[in-house]
């Protein structure tokens, strides 16, 4: 079956052998040493369960030549189509002893340069000086998420578990999905492999139970452009 079509019956496909050892130790430079000399950054999220940076593309730019391997883009252009570019990124580390978890959800917000009020954009917040706002369903169907692993990921470190399918559910409460009659996968990754996922897709994280990092770079991708005005704060267009 295509990634393609795996991605349309399941909402998620999962690649592995897309970064080699090089490619990987070339990454874990490049985020180590940008968090070592600005470590009080405004991005910078950390707890004694998680990091993260936020806009991690921007913050950390000289990555995008390793992440944007010929591997990757052949993958994104024969899966997807021409025109997508990066709406959003996350570097996620979950240190070994981490409790930190997270219960399903879908990804509804985007990341957005002002607040207009618009019909259907509904939901705004603002985090960290960032607008963000849920869009109307057909922009999220369009969408899709690539989640690069720089470490191996189990089911003891806390991989993403996904009801399948249920991307295909539009926008839904949690409590209207039957859990009893749908199918749960827990997505294991290799190091250097990814997982590409559609953002309506139902997903959550366990707690870290063997003492494993498990570290995750978060990138989203569209090709719609806004409506009235409004413009995608984090969008980057990548160029060949």
């Amino acid at each position: 079956m295509s990634y393609e079509r795996q991605i349309n019956s399941k909402g998620y496909t999962i690649i592995n052998q897309v970064y080699n050892e090089s490619e990987i130790d070339n990454l874990i430079s490049l985020i180590e040493n940008r968090t070592k000399n600005n470590p009080e950054n405004a991005t910078f999220r950390k707890s004694q369960d998680l990091f993260a940076i936020r806009q991690f593309h921007k913050e950390v730019p000289e990555t995008l030549d390793f992440i944007f391997n010929q591997s990757l883009k052949g993958i994104i252009e024969n899966t997807f189509g021409k025109g997508y570019f990066i709406t959003k990124s996350i570097y996620f580390d979950k240190p070994e002893k981490s409790n930190w978890f997270v219960a399903y959800h879908q990804d509804l917000t985007i990341s957005v340069d002002k607040r207009i009020e618009i019909d259907n954009f509904e939901n705004w917040t603002v985090k960290q000086n960032q607008f963000a706002v849920q869009p109307p369903a057909a922009i999220l169907e369009d969408n899709f998420t690539i989640r690069i692993h720089i470490d191996k990921t189990t089911k003891d470190n806390g991989a993403l578990k996904v009801i399948n399918n249920s991307h295909s559910k539009g926008i839904l409460r949690i409590e209207n999905l039957d859990f009893e009659n749908e199918k749960e996968t827990i997505c294991e990754v290799e190091k250097g492999g990814i997982m590409i996922m559609k953002p309506l897709l139902f997903h959550a994280s366990n707690k870290t139970t063997n003492n494993e990092r498990r570290r995750v770079i978060h990138i989203e991708f569209s090709r719609q452009e806004l409506p009235d005005g409004l413009e995608w704060s984090e969008k980057t267009i990548l160029l060949n």
